[in-house]
């Protein structure tokens, strides 16, 4: 029967696994190859290790595995609201796994993506990128020297994990044909964005399958000020409802809709993306639900079982479903009070 340590000072490995009932093995795996070990065994030697307050030596763990202890997450915009649960989620879960983690902001510029992925390659023992802008020779070249896993980014043979919004898009667009709307348009995010790609072309295909008119505008900088600037462009299509590419656009398209007067949803409708506003806008907004946190927790997990392993160019790849979210900023098509006149953009990027 496993006994408490009766001795003084920090409690070690050896105290966790008496108390646990489990080898000093079992417990060293428990923090960084969770994945090797029964759930409910990893469950135990956690919550010994909580209750006893015992915390990975990072120094002891650098000497015995030649690692340092340390991952980073690279992210585009940290001022994104998107992020935020991300990189906490991915704290919490390195954390559990008995690492600590560098956190870079790239301001959507690929060349300081590359800078800093260069410079953390000597502190870190891997990289979770987050919607990558950099092209894909330039992730390849970074992966071929530390493991690196990729979120919102399908490159082949890397490992990665998608949230994919094709599902929820779809399910937008349906429900605003639903509500007759024949002309709709799609907001662009960043061009260097795989999951604006993902939308753009899922707001078209599935569109123009339910006969609808659909206007592409040019991708943007994901701000509120973005999209409060790109109402003129919205409203010269003659559409009555537009799709975001993130809740960002979208709340600054119902900024820039009040400030000329136009009632949403009365007279017109708008969708963003991610969710990340919650009911926070006014109406409350209709959007695409987001899994950024358990993508950041899944991208921990699979990038400490490639660190725990000599398994290298697995094609691991895990998508995340979405759904639409509907509130208060979608209603039925507006009757026509006037000729309108199509136009279709054309995409960028």
């Amino acid at each position: 029967m496993p006994t408490r340590s009766s001795g003084h000072g920090s409690p070690t490995i050896g105290t966790v696994a008496a108390e646990a009932g489990v080898s000093r093995a079992t417990v060293s795996r428990a923090f960084s190859q969770p994945h090797r070990l029964k759930p409910e065994t990893v469950e135990r030697v956690l919550e010994v290790a909580r209750r006893l307050g015992y915390a990975v030596n990072p120094m002891a763990k650098a000497l015995s595995t030649g690692r340092s202890g340390n991952l980073a997450l690279i992210v585009p915009d940290i001022a994104n609201p998107f992020f935020p649960p991300m990189i906490r989620a991915v704290e919490q879960r390195a954390d559990t796994a008995g690492y600590a983690v560098f956190l870079g902001h790239t301001d959507e510029d690929p060349a300081r993506e590359d800078l800093l992925i260069t410079r953390f390659a000597k502190q870190v023992d891997g990289f979770v990128i987050a919607s990558s802008r950099m092209i894909e020779t330039e992730i390849r070249a970074h992966a071929e020297r530390r493991p690196v896993v990729l979120i919102n980014r399908d490159v082949a043979r890397i490992p990665r994990v998608l949230i994919d919004t094709t599902s929820g898009v779809t399910q937008a667009v349906t429900h605003l044909a639903e509500l007759g709307h024949r002309q709709i348009a799609y907001l662009g995010g960043p061009s260097r964005s795989w999951s604006d790609g993902q939308r753009r072309r899922t707001v078209k295909r599935v569109g123009e399958r339910a006969g609808l008119s659909v206007a592409m505008l040019p991708g943007r900088r994901a701000s509120y000020e973005s999209g409060r600037e790109a109402v003129p462009a919205i409203l010269a299509t003659g559409v009555t409802a537009v799709i975001a590419f993130d809740d960002l656009l979208a709340h600054g398209v119902l900024t820039g809709l009040a400030e000329r007067d136009i009632d949403v949803p009365g007279q017109f409708s708008v969708i963003g993306c991610d969710d990340v506003l919650a009911a926070q806008t006014y109406p409350p907004l209709t959007t695409v639900s987001s899994r950024a946190a358990e993508a950041g927790t899944a991208a921990v997990e699979m990038l400490a079982s490639r660190l725990g392993s000599d398994v290298t160019g697995a094609d691991d790849r895990l998508t995340l479903d979405t759904s639409l979210v509907v509130r208060a900023t979608t209603t039925t098509a507006p009757r026509p009070t006037r000729k309108t006149r199509t136009t279709s953009a054309t995409p960028t990027g």
